[in-house]
């Protein structure tokens, strides 16, 4: 990787290898510790969850987080992306979140938990407020 690299980190998926690489083109190297972090963190808070399909848990969150990086987002909604299940699906506050990565990410990370508890009628909605999410992300 050009400017940063998180090869010396124990089990790093593939996905979070290709993130890293493809946002280490941009960021600067402060961006890349807090995403680093962000991303080791939120991969130890889902160690041992699992999704369906059986991969690793933190592949969900690396995928958010790849979707975003390649909109060109700010590393502060790429962290919150990679921490954005933290809360709801692990015994971690919102208040640790605001202690390690800092106020903003914590109420990103916040408000996409409270998003999530919204009830939707039909599929049409549901798919309107992940797009409603996604552009206020921006």
């Amino acid at each position: 990787m050009s400017k940063f690299s998180l090869l010396d980190s124990e089990n790093i998926t593939p996905e979070a290898e290709i993130f890293f690489y493809e946002i280490s083109k941009y960021f600067k190297s402060e961006d890349l510790l807090l995403l680093r972090n962000a991303y080791l963190f939120s991969q130890s808070a889902h160690s041992g969850q699992f999704r369906k399909s059986g991969e690793p848990y933190i592949s969900h969150p690396v995928a958010v987080a790849g979707i975003l990086g390649e909109l060109r987002l700010d590393a502060v909604t790429l962290a919150a992306a990679l921490l954005h299940d933290v809360v709801e699906d692990t015994g971690i506050a919102k208040e640790e979140i605001s202690e390690r990565f800092g106020a903003p990410v914590a109420d990103l990370v916040d408000g996409v938990s409270k998003l999530e508890k919204i009830e939707f009628g039909t599929q049409a909605d549901m798919q309107a407020e992940n797009f409603r999410k996604m552009l206020l992300a921006m």
